[in-house]
């Protein structure tokens, strides 16, 4: 039974839309973080923002090979390829 609620097409989209914001957080906790290791221990903050960077590096990757492109605007964009997507699939 869950698994067909997840297989709707305001699911699937909702699902896109989240993987976008959380990549925004991911950036924005990322930069706040190192600006202030940054000013704080200029010598460890190397030795944070590199390693964290490249992971940062390989999410931001993840989500431009998966999409590209508010989240409003792309949750609505979703939703109607999923709803295309659906009645194609009924048809």
């Amino acid at each position: 039974m869950a698994k067909a609620a997840e297989n709707t097409p305001e699911a699937r989209a909702s699902k896109r839309a989240k993987n976008f914001t959380d990549l925004m957080w991911h950036a924005t906790v990322y930069v706040i973080v190192n600006v202030f290791m940054w000013l704080i221990a200029p010598g460890a903050a190397f030795w944070v923002a590199v390693p964290w960077g490249v992971g940062l590096a390989f999410h931001v990757a993840a989500y431009v090979l998966d999409e590209r492109g508010g989240q409003n605007r792309r949750y609505q964009r979703y939703l109607a390829e999923e709803r295309k997507r659906e009645n194609e699939d009924s048809v």
